[in-house]
């Protein structure tokens, strides 16, 4: 095990009768920027806590750089942790602030200040080293607190939800400053967020929670191409996800039928026919069309083509949002569908509010989820 891998084996925390972590397992490689993704009350503020060690474990086993810390206090973990209002103590200078922790564990003032003014710098922060708290904007103290986290040489940096209570311009702005003094310091970074798009951007890996459990760990790219689960493809967003039933099935693959007896392909193994199943298709993979049109394609190996007939819908909503246009369309069998489209391609053609609608995709974008 890497210096700063963590490392959490059949987790669990009860809160008297509830389950807050259902016996999760998982491994954040040294140098890893993670994000604990899900809604609230999923749990992701809680298994900070437990590795922070805020939170006792009720069971399983916590590991920081292959020592077990399960029942350790949060000052022999070597990890820190940067809370959501940054928690900066108003009395002090940015520099006294900064210097707090070694000064708890009895490091002289002369090292403490040189080592305070250090971290200080790192954060582009050093010209304010003798301000209050209150002088400073709320990314001047985001920096301060990310200061006064590393101070200590941590292997892991713990940060819950820390760009929540910035302005949506100075979030963007701090989460590529984050992103850079990950990437300089070498170290893992946890961080806690409810936010899909803030997980996308930052993380080289995404825990995806709900409910306690872990829904799916894996890549930014692959959560969001190929959730796991139903959960993660709706929560995530930017996926349509409809019911299917397996027609046919072999080697190559399966053929599915779903809505209004449409004809899916898919190359998933493991099926057979009459399973019951869910696919998921992005919204911007998805095509729209005014008039039914239908397309021949192949089936089998006997060359027999036979046409495909997009599905039926309406349009229900139009939201405009810069460079892509959402359109919400509602379905003859009662689910909500969403195609995003470039605004080029809508405003080439635009559509209306209730207007009736075909649409369709290809076999290559549907992607089955447990």
């Amino acid at each position: 095990m890497a210096l700063s891998d963590v490392q959490l084996i059949a987790v669990t925390k009860r809160f008297g009768q509830t389950v807050a972590v259902d016996a999760i397992d998982a491994l954040i490689p040294g140098g890893t920027y993670c994000c604990l993704l899900g809604p609230s009350g999923c749990g992701k503020t809680t298994m900070l806590r437990m590795i922070a060690g805020h939170e006792f474990a009720t069971s399983g086993e916590i590991a920081v750089g292959g020592v077990r810390v399960t029942y350790l206090p949060p000052a022999r973990r070597r990890t820190a942790m940067m809370f959501q209002n940054y928690a900066l103590f108003p009395h002090l200078s940015c520099v006294d602030n900064v210097a707090f922790s070694l000064r708890m564990r009895g490091v002289a003032k002369t090292e403490r200040r040189k080592r305070a003014h250090e971290m200080l710098r790192l954060v582009e922060m050093e010209a304010y080293a003798e301000r209050l708290p209150m002088q400073l904007s709320g990314g001047q103290q985001q920096r301060v607190a990310l200061a006064r986290a590393m101070v200590t040489d941590p292997s892991a940096l713990l940060l819950d939800e820390p760009l929540s209570a910035l302005d949506p311009f100075l979030r963007i702005r701090m989460r590529e400053e984050l992103k850079q003094f990950q990437r300089r310091l070498s170290i893992s970074f946890v961080h806690v967020t409810h936010s899909q798009e803030e997980a996308l951007a930052l993380a080289d890996l995404i825990i995806v929670m709900n409910a306690g459990r872990i829904e799916q760990i894996a890549s930014a790219r692959t959560v969001f191409d190929q959730p796991a689960t139903i959960f993660v493809a709706r929560f995530i967003g930017g996926h349509n996800v409809f019911g299917c039933t397996v027609e046919a099935a072999d080697g190559a693959g399966a053929r599915l039928r779903g809505p209004h007896g449409i004809a899916i392909e898919t190359n998933r193994h493991g099926l057979a026919p009459g399973d019951q199943l869910h696919v998921a298709i992005r919204s911007d993979r998805m095509r729209i069309s005014r008039a039914p049109q239908h397309r021949l394609r192949a089936v089998g190996e006997d060359g027999v083509a036979v046409a495909r007939t997009p599905l039926p819908s309406r349009v229900a909503a139009i939201e405009y949002q810069g460079a892509l246009v959402k359109v919400r369309l509602e379905t003859d069998w009662g689910e909500d569908l969403t195609v995003a489209l470039s605004d080029q391609s809508f405003y080439g053609t635009p559509l209306a509010e209730g207007e009736p609608v075909t649409i369709e995709w290809d076999d290559s974008d549907v992607h089955v989820v447990r």
